[in-house]
């Protein structure tokens, strides 16, 4: 059974990722939500709770399946999003779903489309997502989907909580380890915008590494 408890020898550098992806910003109304596939289904039930704010009219969940999701979500991420909501008290007429993104960038491209599709007017758009993917996920909204204004938002928790409920302590550092590679990969190959990275999250980043957290790392030349 996966422990769900973070090492003491590594808590302070799965921290300051932690903290460093989190954006949280202040909830204002927007024209749409965009909710990204992923194993977190906190996701798609804290986009139910926002929306029975008033805060948007409209969410589109977007995800097809990657490893870590098939056996949880076996229909598609976004297919098992809505009906989370729909079970948290989200009406399914104010529900899209775009099955096929299989990363981030095409997220924002597939949902960007559909939006088009069904003449939806979008200049505001908050993006929810797994607490730790916020920063990966603005700046890769903001390279494919240019002249809207986004703004991020997850659960809030901290990252022990979120541990513990997501069960698995390795997976979730694996995951924080690879966003946090992928900021910096992705701005350089123009999928996403750059963002500053302070030395100490480096650093975290890099001990995380030597620490054997590389499950989740891709491929560079």
């Amino acid at each position: 059974m996966p422990d769900a408890s973070i090492p003491d020898e590594v808590r302070a550098d799965v921290q300051t990722l932690w903290d460093y992806h989190r954006i949280d910003d202040d909830l204002l109304p927007v024209d749409l939500a965009i909710g990204l596939g992923s194993h977190d289904p906190s996701v798609a039930t804290y986009a139910a709770e926002l929306y029975s704010c008033g805060l948007f009219p409209c969410a589109i969940f977007t995800g097809a399946n990657a490893p870590t999701t098939v056996e949880r979500f076996p229909q598609g991420e976004a297919v098992h999003y809505r009906e989370l909501a729909i079970e948290s008290g989200m009406p399914d007429g104010a529900i899209l779903v775009e099955p096929d993104a299989t990363n981030t960038a095409e997220n924002f491209e597939f949902a960007r489309r559909l939006a088009e599709h069904h003449h939806l007017p979008v200049t505001t758009a908050l993006i929810l997502s797994r607490p730790y993917q916020q920063r990966r996920a603005y700046a890769t909204a903001k390279k494919q989907w240019p002249g809207v204004d986004f703004l991020c938002s997850a659960t809030q928790q901290t990252v022990d909580d979120y541990v513990a409920s997501i069960g698995d302590a390795d997976r979730v550092i694996n995951m924080l380890v690879g966003d946090t590679q992928r900021i910096t990969v992705y701005a350089e190959t123009g999928d996403a915008i750059e963002q500053d990275m302070p030395a100490s999250v480096s650093s975290a980043y890099e001990r995380l590494v030597d620490a054997g957290y590389t499950a989740r790392l891709i491929a560079t030349s």
